[in-house]
């Protein structure tokens, strides 16, 4: 084997890495976050979790990329611990698919039927439509089954390219010489741990060793320890992911590292015993790839078999490696930043919708926010002083941890979708967060009030009274428009917003009339000026995220034009919803 053999050997395992990645996120990007939502939903029973996380992870091709998805989920109080073990054993199965995949690449016949259904045969037409998806076709969902067909081609393209130059390798004693060292079992589970660890990969690392298969030169007596190492290493990947995780999430990724430890030491110390007694003849005979997924899925279904009833035990044995300083319940925590957790961030359709969610919390806690500060006009209460503050600290908290996380998450290779939906939690998180500033100048206007022994009359009062009421369906319309994504919701909050402005001019000038004829104080209309300025802003606000929604569903929608065009006097729906709402503010 010459340098070139080695560098087309090195061209071939970065075609098959890639291939990998590529179809694995093209299978993702096509799920659209649904496989995410099923892994976090429909974990209640071992069995169920075990079939759920075969499932996923057959799909996205990674054990890897499912047990990092599980320690985000625990790490985030989405799934708890007992939960996670099914979908961990189901990982380890689900990526024995690739090893089936790739053992297609062995077939070795004459037959014309047969041979269509080498890799070789038919990964050029799948690329072919693979390139045609992505080149010539606007539809998002026909552009990721390209990647995905694109991907599969290369993947395997990389695994002949690998086979192709490692032949050679046949003719060298010295490396028949060394992969005779691997039959020994324990130097053979170190070199399947380390290289696995090393590419972060069993799928990878396990179409690898079928590509030197194809040498010839390995025995199934050689390969047996490397594939069992290999679900060792396959652990590293969780391992790291849960370095500043919360203990549970630590615990979930030593339930993958223990579940592979024992379940391979239990095969091969059975494997090994009978194999004294039985003398298994295979060992000794020429391996393929069809041989090494057969092994591959055989010792993870026998492990989970084994293993899944003692599911408990595993949970405890977690517990008592990472031990609580307190007595600590393993219950589903519900704080809304932990949802936001970075493990996500390569899942992003899922990722997108956990910001949708929060920012969903933090639209209700803004609304709340604001309608017990407009209470506090009439009534005022200390008490209610004190929440308000605490609630617009956690909006603004709400608005950095999502302004941050939304920013990582815009720098990922997004959907077109998921792009505009973050375009619009960006926007409307800066909006929700100066409506929950508003509230607190409106509660301080209140407080001033109440200090100053400050009323306003009875016709001051009843105008408030129906501004408020204005004001406060603006905002439940607005947010529930957001909340709902409902489009014809969002379109009567313009209407609605436009006579709050005449609302508050008419105010204004009524205002100015009680000055002139002694009925209100230059004080307190200081005060009425600051409530009633922050609610004509806090419409604003809202005409802000309801453009923002219907920006989400309109291609280059400008918000002043959209406006413009919105008031134009030949608009029907717009003068209609206009002239109800006028009518159901009317000033007394």
């Amino acid at each position: 084997m010459d340098f070139f053999n080695v560098i087309t050997m090195i061209g071939g395992l970065a075609l098959f890495l890639y291939g990998m990645n590529t179809m694995g996120n093209g299978l993702e990007k096509l799920s659209g976050g649904k496989l995410e939502k099923l892994l976090e939903k429909l974990t209640s029973n071992p069995l169920k979790a075990v079939l759920l996380g075969t499932a996923v992870t057959a799909v996205i091709q990674s054990s890897s990329a499912t047990t990092v998805m599980v320690v985000g989920f625990v790490n985030s109080g989405i799934m708890r611990l007992s939960q996670a073990v099914g979908i961990i054993m189901g990982a380890n199965i689900g990526t024995t698919v690739t090893s089936w995949i790739l053992s297609l690449s062995g077939i070795e016949s004459n037959n014309f039927y047969i041979k269509l259904l080498k890799p070789t045969t038919f990964s050029p037409i799948l690329a072919l439509i693979g390139v045609v998806f992505l080149l010539f076709i606007k539809n998002e969902k026909k552009k990721d089954i390209g990647s995905i067909l694109i991907g599969f081609a290369i993947l395997m393209f990389g695994m002949e390219t690998m086979s192709d130059a490692v032949k050679p390798l046949a003719d060298v004693p010295a490396f028949t010489n060394t992969l005779t060292m691997f039959s020994q079992p324990l130097l053979g589970m170190l070199a399947g741990a380390v290289l696995t660890a090393v590419i972060q990969s069993s799928s990878a690392s396990v179409g690898i060793l079928q590509a030197l298969c194809m040498t010839g030169s390995v025995s199934f007596g050689i390969s047996l320890p490397i594939i069992m190492g290999q679900n060792i290493g396959t652990c590293i990947t969780a391992i790291l992911s849960a370095i500043g995780a919360n203990k549970n999430a630590k615990r979930a990724a030593l339930i993958h590292l223990y579940f592979n430890l024992i379940g391979t030491t239990l095969f091969m110390i059975v494997f090994y015993t009978l194999n004294l007694f039985f003398k298994f003849s295979f060992l000794s005979e020429t391996a393929n790839p069809a041989g090494i997924a057969v092994i591959h899925s055989f010792f993870n279904i026998v492990a989970t078999a084994v293993l899944l009833p003692f599911s408990k035990g595993l949970v405890k044995l977690a517990y008592i490696s990472i031990r609580d300083e307190k007595q600590e319940i393993d219950v589903k925590q519900k704080s809304d930043f932990q949802l936001l957790d970075i493990r996500f961030l390569d899942k992003t359709s899922y990722a997108t919708e956990q910001c949708k969610n929060v920012t969903i919390n933090m639209a209700e806690l803004t609304k709340d926010s604001l309608f017990k500060a407009m209470g506090l006009i009439e009534n005022y209460d200390k008490d209610i002083e004190k929440e308000i503050r605490e609630m617009e600290n956690k909006v603004d908290k709400y608005e950095d941890e999502l302004g941050s996380y939304l920013v990582k998450l815009s720098s990922k290779n997004l959907s077109e979708k998921d792009s505009r939906t973050i375009s619009i939690l960006l926007h409307c998180i800066g909006d929700l967060e100066r409506i929950s500033d508003h509230a607190i100048n409106i509660m301080e206007a209140a407080k001033e009030m109440f200090d100053k022994e400050l009323r306003f009359s009875d016709d001051a009062l009843r105008e408030i009274t129906l501004y408020t009421q204005a004001i406060q369906e603006i905002v439940s319309t607005s947010i529930h428009a957001f909340e709902t994504e409902n489009i014809t919701l969002a379109t009567t909050v313009e209407p609605l917003e436009e006579v709050i402005d005449n609302v508050n001019e008419k105010l204004k000038s009524r205002h100015i009339k009680r000055l002139r004829n002694g009925s209100c104080t230059i004080e307190l209309g200081f005060v009425l000026s600051d409530i009633i300025n922050n609610y004509e802003r806090i419409a604003d606000h809202c005409s802000n995220i309801a453009i923002w929604l219907l920006h989400s569903k309109e291609d280059g929608l400008e918000t002043h034009g959209y406006i413009d065009k919105l008031r134009q006097s030949d608009n029907e729906d717009f003068n209609y919803q206009y002239i109800q709402f006028k009518e159901k503010y009317q000033l007394p």
